[in-house]
């Protein structure tokens, strides 16, 4: 699958602002600090796509991207909050996951890429947002982030370790990376592969 074009629509504070689409749609989760913006660039070809920063937690709404407009496999893609080391208020973290649940709920999105950073433990968080994805019947992938951060013979052991500590199937994980773009033909495979289901 190619990537032609990538266009930001809008973003939604509360559920109410959520917009269902005529075309799929395909989320994107995970910690504040996992490189979801990265990640959504890297997968785009567009380094200003999504915002970046140093200090996680700026994915403060739902937004959403247009990916291939009026062309063959267009989608919507959406970036959800981050959650987790955000520096904001618990009252800021518990409006956000409000707005994440009831968005799992809605059943919008055809699939989600759950990312989770390829090095560490899955977290509470992680772990709480997995039982979100089962509770809800979301469709999954859980992708690894930061590849490039472990050697290439420690990718599948780190993929089996997470997904035993995560309770999925190896086949329902996948390792990417947003610094030399590691696994990003394979996601767009997989991307490919949801749409035409």
């Amino acid at each position: 699958m190619k990537i032609f074009s990538s266009q930001y629509l809008k973003g939604a504070a509360k559920f109410e602002d959520c917009v269902v689409f005529d075309v799929d749609q395909i989320a994107v989760c995970g910690k504040s600090n996992v490189g979801k913006s990265s990640f959504i660039n890297t997968l785009c070809g567009d380094g200003k796509l999504a915002r970046t920063g140093k200090l996680p937690g700026r994915t403060r709404l739902i937004n959403y991207f247009i990916i291939n407009d009026k062309k063959p496999n267009t989608f919507v893609l959406c970036d959800l909050p981050g959650y987790g080391f955000a520096k904001v208020s618990d009252a800021e973290k518990l409006k956000w996951s409000v707005l994440i649940e009831k968005y799992f709920a809605s059943n919008m999105a055809k699939h989600i890429m759950f990312l989770v950073d390829i090095r560490h433990s899955p977290t509470k968080e992680d772990q709480q947002m997995m039982k979100y994805l089962y509770v809800n019947n979301c469709p999954f992938t859980v992708v690894a982030t930061k590849a490039d951060k472990v050697s290439k013979s420690q990718v599948k052991n780190r993929l089996r370790s997470i997904a035993n500590e995560l309770g999925v199937g190896f086949d329902n994980m996948m390792a990417f990376s947003s610094l030399n773009g590691f696994g990003k033909e394979q996601l767009l495979d997989k991307i490919e592969q949801i749409l035409a289901i």
